[in-house]
């Protein structure tokens, strides 16, 4: 988590960096001498025009890394074992002659090598 935060953050701050190192361009004209103002109000909304659109395309850019490597979720690990020993099976116990016999007489489909026999929906299951 830390590692991919740190990263995140880097990339984050390199965007930033990147975008103060962008040349402004200038014009003649405009600005508060031109057709924004010189007195009065000459019309328009007042934004700085497209060069204003690219930083906040990167500040776009920048929060939406930054949040998802915030909302990430986190590795909780495999579930938890059973609490203490695991209850008995309802026949004799596993692997013993007497089991053999009871499983095949109660499974048709029981496999004595691995124990299991088929069910009616058709997944595999351990003779208890």
């Amino acid at each position: 988590m830390t590692r991919t935060l740190m990263k995140t953050l880097g990339v984050a701050a390199l965007m930033g960096v990147s975008a103060l190192s962008l040349p402004a361009t200038a014009e003649a004209g405009h600005g508060w001498g031109g057709h924004g103002w010189n007195g009065h109000w000459h019309g328009g909304w007042g934004w700085g025009g497209p060069g204003y659109w690219g930083a906040g395309l990167i500040g776009l850019g920048v929060g939406a890394a930054v949040g998802a490597a915030l909302t990430a979720p986190a590795y909780a690990g495999p579930p938890p074992g059973p609490y203490g020993p695991v209850a008995a099976g309802y026949g004799p116990p596993a692997w013993s002659p007497e089991w053999y016999t009871y499983c095949a007489q109660r499974y048709r489909s029981f496999n004595s090598h691995t124990g299991y026999f088929t069910g009616y929906d058709g997944q595999p299951y351990f003779c208890q």
